[in-house]
C-alpha cells in the first residue's frame, strides 16, 4: 500500500515508519513547507506523488508540558484544528484519489478521571465541558474526522495509552531519577496507569491499517496496573529501589493542570477489540520493559 504518516518524525510515527516500510509498504512522510510530499497545516491540503492508499495522523503538540494559555491554544489548533483541515481536505479530494482509511491518533484521557472504573471501548468518555481539558481535546480530535466519515473513508480511533520506549515519552523521563535511586510514586500511587510498548502500538496500528473491515475505537493499551506498582516494575528492572515519592501537592504545584490530568488521574483501561493480525507480545509489564529497554529477561 502507498501510505502517509503525519507526525513521522515523531516517537509513534517514526518507529510505524520503520515497521510499514519493512513490510514492503511505500510510506511517506508529508511535512511543512517545500519538499516531494507535503502537507499544509493552515488549509489542510495534504499532496503525496502518486497519491495513498492509507493516511496515519500522528502529528499535534506534545502535551507533556505545563500548560499555559498559549500551550493549550497550541495544542487544540495542532490536534482538533488541524485535523478538521486535513478531514474536510481529504472529503473534497475525488473519489478515486482519496485515501481508503484514515488512522487518527486519540488518547485514553478522553475518558477523564475514573478512579477504579473498568474503561473499554464501549465505556461511555468524559462528556463534561472543562472539566477535563485532555478529555476536551481528544473529544474535538475524534469529532474532526466526521468529513472524512461522512465520504466512506475507514476511520479508526486509536486511543493511545502510555507508550512505552526508551527514546521517549513517560517511561524515558522516569529512567534517570530511577537510575540514580530517586524513583519512587507519583502522587497517592494508587491511580491506574494503562500502558502498551512502542514495537507493540506500532505493530497494532499496521494492522489497523491492513485490515479492511476494522473501523471505529481501540484502546492502544496493553495492560493497565496501578502507579506504584509501575514504578517497583521499573525499579525491578533497573536493580534500584523506588522510595522517594512525588506528592500530589508537588506534582501540582510544578506542573499545574497537566500534572493534574495527565500524573495524577487514574484511567483503568482494557482492550476488547482489535484488527486482525495483531497478535501482543508484551503480555507483562515486566516484559515490555526490559524488551524496550533491552534487558534481558
Amino acid at each position: 500500500m502507498r501510505i502517509a504518516i503525519t507526525g513521522a518524525s515523531g516517537l509513534v510515527g517514526g518507529a510505524l515508519r520503520t515497521l510499514l516500510a519493512r513490510r514492503g509498504h511505500q510510506v511517506a512522510a508529508p511535512r511543512r513547507g517545500a519538499g516531494e510530499s507535503t502537507w499544509d497545516v493552515e488549509t489542510g491540503a495534504i499532496h503525496v506523488p502518486g497519491g495513498i492508499d492509507a493516511l496515519v495522523h500522528l502529528a499535534g503538540r506534545n502535551v507533556a508540558t505545563h500548560w499555559t494559555t498559549r500551550v493549550k491554544r497550541e495544542i487544540w489548533e495542532s490536534r482538533v484544528t488541524a485535523t478538521k483541515k486535513l478531514c474536510a481536505f481529504l472529503a473534497e479530494m475525488p473519489p478515486e484519489t482519496r485515501p481508503r482509511v484514515l488512522i487518527a491518533a486519540s488518547a485514553i484521557g478522553i475518558y477523564g478521571d475514573r478512579g477504579d472504573e473498568l474503561l473499554t471501548e464501549e465505556s461511555p468518555v468524559e462528556q463534561r465541558k472543562g472539566e477535563s481539558f485532555l478529555a476536551d481535546v481528544c473529544r474535538g480530535w475524534e469529532e474532526a474526522t466526521v468529513a472524512a466519515e461522512r465520504v466512506g473513508i475507514r476511520v479508526v480511533h486509536a486511543r493511545l495509552g502510555v507508550v512505552l520506549a526508551k527514546e521517549g515519552g513517560a517511561l524515558a523521563a522516569l529512567l534517570t531519577p530511577t537510575k540514580l535511586f530517586l524513583g519512587g510514586p507519583v502522587g497517592s500511587g494508587t491511580q491506574f496507569l494503562s500502558w502498551i510498548s512502542l514495537p507493540d502500538v506500532v505493530a497494532m496500528l499496521a494492522a489497523a491499517v491492513e485490515d479492511d473491515s476494522f473501523r471505529g475505537v481501540m484502546n492502544a493499551v496493553a495492560g493497565t496496573v496501578r502507579q506504584h506498582a509501575f514504578m517497583r516494575t521499573l525499579g525491578g528492572v533497573l536493580h534500584r529501589p523506588t522510595l522517594f515519592p512525588m506528592p500530589g501537592l508537588v506534582v501540582r504545584a510544578i506542573f499545574g493542570r497537566m500534572g493534574r490530568e495527565v500524573l495524577l488521574s487514574s484511567q483503568r483501561v482494557a482492550c476488547t477489540r482489535s484488527p486482525a493480525g495483531f497478535v501482543p507480545r508484551d503480555l507483562t509489564l515486566q516484559a515490555a520493559m526490559r524488551r524496550v529497554l533491552d534487558k534481558n529477561a
